[in-house]
Parts: structure tokens; C-alpha cells; sequence
């Protein structure tokens, strides 16, 4: 026996060996023996290079051999690289780490593909205003396989940090503000990008961000001090990680902000205790860029210390610090880490790469034949382009204005109009700009010749240049026009006053919105709101198409604009989406997924509120002293979550459900119907929301728990059923058990957050 058994691990080895070598395809050993015997042979400093992720850096085709990151990468000092794009480069450099490399092991190569690759999707706000799961998960899959065909293995997605404020420039990032319905999403993205397999070619490493609480700065922002209870965590921001931990997502990135006063990167309770033993999570914990350097400025300590801090903590992978690669060895002198921990990162990492077959094959990803024809396809443009239409959200629709006629004389007037640049929105990196489609080539793509289409700027994005400049970064110019505000007015209003109807075309730019793109004022710039008025003024009906990465206060435009149809950023085939709506080729369909404040001063506002114990009541919208309320601003916001027009109406009728009373062994079926009222076929979502009247702890006046999209035709009508049971009633009490407590609840159901349909029903025991 002792025989056979050297003998097999003498043929593993020399398989082993003859990969690192040969770098050809080899049958190696399961997992847990293969990662094991590597570790073994593993130097002290082989092992902390694992556990780093610099950026690509001076690397560029055809001189990787020559780059600073090279010399690093073949002396076993890199885990991993991101921001490197395309199969020739990412060849090149893994060629290196698998060829001259002491132990030949691959890299991750990772980026920030973050809604869609070269095909780019709407940014993710507004994919998640499709309420769409199949759709969603549809742009993770297709954003994997063009990913994994340019040599990318690791996805920074997706961003599910609840944001109740809309100051904060990456609510553009997430999902919204709801926490049932940020897991749904969570969990369409993580199985879009990864499959079932991830050893297939076409799968990636998905990496949700940012645990935790990121989304929940004070003042709205960036990067600043977040503060609440853990009741709070645990019921209204910890969901959606969950349940991406619970889909098998791979890997984890820590936030930036600190929880209970300690940074996230280092905080032993949220990586350990939470992520780990609560969650169950078995990937690895990457920090997010220089975050383990910036543990000096929030005062833990130097970057030693902060390194060691957090690998005990449970962070295993330090993206561009390179304080576990240069400080971690002298921690390890000194007794501050243990050489278990080193190992157990080191093989987290490592099962990682097992798990997307790169020991098998370190090149499977480096394909040029699926490079040249599996991105920026036509099929997945298209598909692009009908996901798109979902996530336009109709906000008004005065006198059924829309869908707009092809024909007479069309004027397209504003500073987005003619901004392809733009189109993709905020973290599109591997966007080809050039390829994207503007507002005005959709239109004219769209019209053809059946109607005179006019176009100008009619202002720049704001009148101040510098905050132009701020908003319009990473090459998403919107070529600001150097003439008098007046002279670019006077030419719009020319077109304007020639015109049947007018396009507005105003709003965000893309990099209004985004990381470090945090705003006290959330309304239409200035400029923007003056050249709208002006075309108001010409008695020409006016379609507002917003174009924003965040909720933004449209009170002033809500009072006097007959149409507004907030498209978003839409992604590469916006113009065309935008234009599928506007003309009635499609029906929109979105639903927002953020509320929409009257006044930044309501900020943070969301549906999910808790009554104080002074409520307004059904004195909302009037004045009560000592109530909660405002001076000088009525408690609702201007558009509720779960809001969205529809070019046809929608009835709710026959409500019911299936008993008054369940147990907790027990479950109840909530059914409606829903009759398509109007002209035209379109889509409804279905939205089921509950209240626990009387609980241990302050429970919120409405609570997402279903939803579903349907489709009907014109006079059609369909019975939508939600099942009901205990486990739908749970929440965390303050010792922090997820329970369900018997009493009464209230049932809603409707097409948005303020539907007043309601029944009662009652846990029992």
C-alpha cells in the first residue's frame, strides 16, 4: 500500500510539474490534496505574494517583460491583477507567472465589469428598476461571457449596498433602497456571472461589495463616517450580502467606512463573526483599493499594524497597499499574525483559482478566437437594447403625450441629446464610448424620414465650467460650448419655435453620478433648468427625457412639464432604447426602485419609514403641531418607491386571500386581478407589501415581500398569486433572532409603495 500511495503521488507531482512547465492542460488532484501539497512547498514570501493585488500598472502589450509588476509577478509576488484588459495582455502577463515563476501558479485577473462589459447594460439603479430577475441576471451572464473572452476571470460585482441617499454619488452603483428586493438582485447577479460551473470558460469570479453598510454615509458622503445600530444592520442593510453569500458568491470585497468604530477591513466581528460563522462564507475577503494604507488615516495604527489587524480580522487579499507583501513577515517575527493565518488566506485564494480551472489550464481564458467573436455582438446588442426599455421609468404623462408620432417636426434640445459619451453611465470601464448610441442618432435611427428632426445644445451641463469639468471625467466630454450662454439659448429657442414638439434632453452627465460624486444640491443644474423653462414658454408641448444616476428633486418640473420619462444612463444602446419608448415600439415598464424626495431637506426618505409615536396620520400633506412633520415641506415625496407610469392603465380588483388566520407550520395564497385597462399591451409589476401591527421591537409601516412582472394585453386579465407564510414575517428582534412573533398583519397589494388595497391576516401560534 505504502508503495501504491508513492507511487500516485509521485505521478501527481510530475503532472504537477510537467503544467508549470509545459503549461499544457493536466488532470491534477482534487482540491483539498493538490492546494494542500502547493502550500507545503510555498516559501513565507511565495505565500504573502499570494495574498497580493497590485493594479496592472506600466504593464502595455508587447512590454510586459519589462514592467515593475512583471519583475514582481515572476518572483512569486502577485495573487492576482486588475484593470488590465484584453487577451494579448493578459497572455502575455500569465504567461510570466506560469512560466518563470518558481511555482508557476496563474493569476486572477480581475476588473470592474460592473453592468456589462463592452456591451454595457443600463448602470445598475436602473437595471434594478426592471424588477426583472431573468433580465438581470441575463446582463450577468452576458457581461461574464464577454468578460472571459477577453481574458478577465474576476468581477468587483455586484454593488448591493442598500442607499437611502440620494446624495451619495454610488446609489448610481446599487439597487436601491429596499432590502428584499436588493437580495433578489444580489442573487440574479452572482449566478449570472458564475453559473453553475465555474470551471466552464464562460463563467467568472463574482465579488460583492462593499461589506458593509456602505451605502449609509453621514451626510451622503463618500468614504464617510457610517453609524447605526446593529438591529438595523441586520434588518435593513445585511440582506442583500447575505444573500449573495447564500448564491455562492466567490469572493467578498470590505467596505471602506467603519462599523462600530472599527474600519471594515479590519473589523474581526464583521469578517469572522458575521461573514463566516453566522453566513457560512467560504471564498476569500479582498480590500478595496489602498484600504489597508488608509487605516492610518482613521487612526488604527501604521500599515503594519493595520495589516495584521486585518488578516486576523479575516481579510485575506490586499488590493494595491501591499502592506500584507512588505510588513506581514516582521508581524509574523514579532507574534502580531500566526503562520496559520498566513496559510488559511493563502488557500483560500489559491481554491479560488482551483475552483476556475486555472490549474488545470492557465490559458483558458485567453482565447483570441472568442475575443474576436463573442464581444459586442449583435445579439447581445440587442438583447441590451430590450433590457434597456424595461428600465426607463414613465414619470408623467400629461393628456397620454407619449408615445410621440412620427411625423412633422421633431426639435431635440439639450446638453445630453448628442452625448454618446455618456450613454454607458458611470463605472463603464470597458466600454468602447465611441460605439455607443446617442439620443439624437436613436431618434434619427428610429424616424428615419418620416419626420424633420432639429437638434441643439440649448446650454452647457451647468454654467460653471469647473463643476462641468468634475461631472464630465474619464473621457465623457460633453464638448462644452465656449459661446455666450445667450447665443447657445437663442439657437435652440430658433429650432424650438419651428418644432411640433420638443425633446428636452437634461439632467446628470454620467460622471454626475458615480464614486466620489457625492451632491448637496440634487436638482437640475441651473443652466438646464433655465433652458427648459425658456422652451416651456413656447407653448410647444415638452417631453423632459432625464438622464440621472440618482433620484433627483424634480418638484419644479413635475408642476410644469407635461411629460418626463427618466431614462437613466441606459447603457451602449441607449439612443436606441430611449427612442423604442419615446415613439411607442415599446412600452415603458420600469418601476422605481429609490424614492424621490420633494426637497433634499427630506433627505434620507424611503418607504420602509418606522412611525414615531406623534404620526401625522391622515392629516398627510397639511400642517400639525407637535407631529412629525415639516414647516415647510409636506411629510410625501414627490414619487414613491414602486412608482412607474405606463403608456395603457391597470386595474386591481377581486383581493384576496386564502385564510384570515395561519400557524407557523402553515402558509396562505394573496391573490388579485389584474385587468389591462387601456390601448396598448404593456407590463405590470405586481407589488405585495406587509405590516407587523405589534411587535418586541418598532417594526416599518410597509415591507416589500413579493413581486411579480407580468405581461398583458389590451383588455386582457390575470389572476396574480403571492404565497404567504411564517417565514415571510421574520425579522431580527433585538437579541438579534430572526423570528416571526404571532399577531396581526396587514396585507397591501398594488403598483406602488403608497397602495392603499389592504387586508388583514394573523400568525397564531
Amino acid at each position: 500500500m505504502k508503495f501504491k500511495f508513492s507511487l500516485i503521488l509521485l505521478v501527481f507531482v510530475g503532472i504537477f510539474l510537467s503544467y508549470g512547465q509545459k503549461s499544457k492542460i493536466a488532470t491534477i488532484a482534487p482540491k483539498e490534496i493538490f492546494v494542500s501539497e502547493l502550500i507545503s512547498k510555498m516559501t513565507l514570501e511565495e505565500k504573502l505574494g499570494q495574498l497580493n493585488l497590485p493594479t496592472s500598472g506600466d504593464i502595455t502589450t508587447g512590454q510586459a517583460n519589462s514592467s515593475n509588476v512583471a519583475k514582481n509577478i515572476g518572483q512569486g509576488k502577485v495573487g492576482g491583477l486588475f484593470n488590465i484588459k484584453s487577451v494579448q495582455k493578459i497572455k502575455e502577463v500569465q504567461k510570466i507567472a506560469v512560466e518563470r515563476s518558481r511555482l508557476k501558479i496563474p493569476l486572477l485577473f480581475g476588473m470592474d465589469v460592473i453592468h456589462g462589459y463592452e456591451t454595457t447594460f443600463p448602470i445598475p439603479l436602473a437595471l434594478s428598476c426592471t424588477w426583472d430577475m431573468n433580465l438581470i441576471k441575463r446582463s450577468a451572464q452576458i457581461a461574464a461571457q464577454e468578460a472571459s473572452a477577453d481574458g478577465i476571470n474576476w468581477t468587483f460585482s455586484p454593488m448591493v449596498d442598500i442607499s437611502r441617499d440620494p446624495r451619495w454619488g454610488r446609489v448610481s452603483e446599487g439597487s436601491g433602497e429596499d432590502p428584499y428586493l436588493g437580495s433578489q438582485i444580489a442573487k440574479a447577479m452572482v449566478t449570472g456571472y458564475q453559473g453553475d460551473d465555474l470551471s466552464k470558460n464562460n463563467t467568472i469570479l463574482s465579488c460583492v461589495k462593499h461589506f458593509a453598510l456602505y451605502g449609509a454615509p453621514e451626510a451622503g458622503r463618500e468614504y464617510n463616517t457610517v453609524d447605526m445600530s446593529r438591529i438595523r444592520m441586520y434588518n435593513d442593510y445585511f440582506p442583500p450580502y447575505k444573500a449573495a453569500v447564500d448564491a455562492g458568491v466567490g469572493t467578498v470585497m470590505a467596505s471602506f467606512n467603519e462599523v462600530d468604530g472599527i474600519p471594515a477591513t479590519c473589523n474581526k466581528w464583521l469578517m469572522t463573526d458575521v461573514l463566516r460563522k453566522q453566513w457560512g462564507f467560504k471564498g476569500f475577503v479582498v480590500t478595496d483599493y489602498t484600504a489597508i494604507m488608509e487605516l492610518t488615516e482613521h487612526g488604527m495604527g501604521d500599515m503594519q499594524t493595520g495589516s495584521a489587524l486585518s488578516l486576523n480580522a479575516g481579510t485575506e487579499m490586499d488590493m494595491v497597499s501591499e502592506g500584507f507583501l512588505n510588513t506581514l513577515q516582521k508581524s509574523l517575527q514579532e507574534g502580531k499574525v500566526t503562520i496559520d493565518e498566513i496559510d488559511n488566506a493563502v488557500r483560500l485564494i489559491l481554491n479560488a483559482k482551483y475552483d476556475l480551472g486555472l490549474f488545470h489550464d492557465p490559458y483558458k481564458y485567453c482565447d483570441e478566437n472568442r475575443a474576436k467573436t463573442e464581444i459586442f455582438t449583435n445579439s447581445s446588442r440587442s438583447e441590451a437594447r430590450k433590457i434597456a426599455t424595461e428600465s426607463l421609468v414613465l414619470l408623467k404623462n400629461e393628456n397620454q403625450l407619449l408615445p410621440l408620432k412620427k411625423s412633422g417636426t421633431i426639435a431635440i434640445i439639450g446638453p445630453l441629446a448628442d452625448a454618446k459619451e455618456n450613454m454607458a453611465g458611470t463605472w463603464s470601464v470597458a466600454t468602447k464610448q465611441e460605439n455607443s448610441i446617442s439620443l439624437l442618432a436613436g431618434i434619427k435611427a428610429i424616424v428615419g424620414t418620416s419626420a424633420k428632426i432639429l437638434y441643439a445644445k440649448g446650454s452647457n451641463l451647468d454654467y460653471d465650467a469647473a463643476l462641468e469639468e468634475k461631472a464630465t471625467m474619464f473621457g465623457k466630454t460633453l464638448n462644452r460650448d465656449n459661446r455666450t450662454n445667450e447665443a447657445i439659448l437663442a439657437e435652440a429657442l430658433k429650432i424650438a419655435n419651428q418644432s411640433d414638439v420638443i425633446v428636452a434632453a437634461l439632467g446628470e452627465s454620467a460622471e454626475f453620478s458615480g464614486e466620489c460624486s457625492s451632491r448637496t444640491n440634487i436638482e437640475i443644474p441651473q443652466a438646464q433648468k433655465d433652458l427648459l423653462a425658456a422652451l416651456l414658454k413656447t407653448g410647444k408641448p415638452v417631453v423632459l427625457v432625464l438622464f440621472n444616476g440618482r433620484p433627483l428633486v424634480l418638484t419644479d418640473e413635475n408642476a410644469t412639464v407635461p411629460a418626463i420619462l427618466d431614462v437613466w444612463f441606459a447603457g451602449s444602446e441607449a439612443g436606441y432604447a430611449i427612442a423604442d419608448v419615446l415613439f411607442g415600439n415599446e412600452n415603458p415598464s420600469g418601476k422605481l426602485t429609490t424614492t424621490f424626495p420633494r426637497s433634499v431637506g427630506q433627505v434620507p426618505i424611503y418607504y420602509a419609514s418606522k412611525n414615531t409615536g406623534r404620526p401625522l396620520g391622515n392629516k398627510e400633506g397639511k400642517f400639525e403641531k407637535f407631529k412629525t412633520n415639516y414647516i415647510d415641506e409636506i411629510n410625501e415625496p414627490l414619487f414613491p418607491f414602486g412608482y412607474g407610469l405606463s403608456y395603457t392603465t391597470f386595474e386591481y380588483t377581486n383581493f384576496k386571500v386564502s385564510a384570515s388566520k395561519i400557524n407557523f407550520n402553515e402558509s396562505l395564497m394573496v391573490t388579485v386581478d389584474v385587468t389591462n385597462t387601456g390601448i396598448f399591451d404593456g407590463k405590470e409589476v405586481v407589488q405585495l407589501y406587509t405590516r407587523d401591527l405589534v411587535g418586541s421591537v418598532t417594526r416599518p409601516i410597509k415591507e416589500l415581500k413579493g413581486f411579480q412582472k407580468i405581461a398583458l394585453k389590451k383588455g386582457e386579465k390575470q389572476t396574480v398569486t403571492f404565497k404567504i407564510s411564517a417565514e415571510d414575517l421574520k425579522f431580527y428582534n433585538s437579541e438579534l433572532q430572526f423570528v416571526a412573533e404571532p399577531g396581526e398583519f396587514e396585507i397591501f397589494i398594488g403598483k406602488d409603495s403608497n397602495t392603499a388595497i389592504k387586508t388583514k391576516i394573523e400568525l397564531v401560534k
